[in-house]
């Protein structure tokens, strides 16, 4: 019998996208150039177009060692009634900017009436663990007191976004604030180990692979990477306590790398006692909900994220 792990399929409808993007296999680190890896996720003018109909604020925010976290603010109109949705970017933990990934989150400013904050933390390798997380905990204090008036605070993110954002909860949690009351983790990169069975499924598969998420804990976290002395906060997996934590929306495809792992940390809010919600999605990639949205299952996703928030922001809790 055969030792070989064989992967899940991907969906029917989004399997073409995925293999007109990664022909033979390509993983997203396989060109051998942080540069052109940074490039392909760079925000496109399509994207900044969508900005121009919202009340857009740029800031500055002081970070550590001087430096200054850029941080941007939309929203509809001039006294935005609804949530505080902070968004955190993902890239593998070493490319993209606040925009990237933006547009699902860009709807709930519209039907929520929310005030929507996205940072651009410092990337790896440059600006290794905890440089990045800080950077988004420093944004996301600036969030928490200078737009939000009493309104709910939600976190956000997705891919290395949504391991930051995990470990904004920790961090949060542990060092007295500020409030959050919803977290959503969307196929989230919690675990640098990176030895799940779904990690080993998709290794050499192309996309967003093994090898790729290989690179960019390396990138962040250098040697340590899968060794005992990794913080909880850079890879959540790793807490050894997820007690109270707010309400948790995850969410991963079936065929991708973080499946397992996602899985994992939703069984683990479970047993701490935490109101999480997880959702699996038969034969999706990593991202197809950004590169296939017009996708049945795309908009299933869309959906479901969003009715969970919706129940949330009824609740009085």
């Amino acid at each position: 019998m055969s030792t070989k792990l064989v992967p899940p399929p991907y969906d029917h409808e989004i399997a073409p996208v995925f293999q007109a993007r990664h022909p033979g296999g390509t993983s997203s680190a396989g060109t051998g150039s942080l540069a052109a890896l940074r490039q392909a996720a760079s925000t496109g003018p399509a994207v900044l177009e969508q900005l121009e109909r919202f009340h857009r604020r740029d800031e500055l925010v002081p970070a550590n060692a001087g430096a200054a976290v850029p941080v941007s603010v939309l929203h509809r109109g001039s006294a935005p009634a609804g949530p505080v949705i902070f968004h955190t970017h993902g890239g593998g933990m070493v490319a993209g900017d606040r925009w990237s990934g933006i547009t699902p989150f860009l709807k709930w400013v519209d039907e929520f009436d929310a005030t929507l904050v996205t940072v651009e933390y410092r990337l790896a390798p440059e600006h290794p663990d905890p440089t990045p997380r800080e950077d988004a905990y420093t944004a996301l204090k600036w969030a928490a007191r200078e737009t939000a008036r009493g309104q709910k605070l939600f976190i956000a993110g997705q891919s290395a976004g949504g391991g930051i954002t995990a470990g904004l909860a920790l961090m949060a949690r542990d060092r007295g604030g500020p409030r959050i009351d919803g977290q959503l983790l969307l196929s989230p990169m919690l675990d640098d180990r990176n030895s799940s069975v779904s990690a080993r499924q998709f290794e050499g598969t192309g996309g967003w692979d093994r090898t790729a998420n290989t690179f960019g804990w390396d990138s962040l976290l250098g040697p340590a990477r899968a060794q005992g002395t990794v913080s909880a906060y850079a890879a959540p997996a790793r807490a050894a306590d997820l007690s109270g934590l707010p309400p948790t929306f995850l969410e991963c495809g079936t065929a991708e790398v973080f499946r397992d792992e996602t899985v994992a940390y939703a069984s683990r809010l479970w047993e701490s006692g935490n109101d999480t919600e997880l959702h699996l999605w038969a034969g999706g990639f990593h991202r197809y909900d950004q590169l296939v949205p017009e996708s049945a299952l795309s908009e299933a996703t869309l959906g479901a994220r969003t009715g969970w928030l919706r129940r949330r922001l009824r609740t009085d809790a």
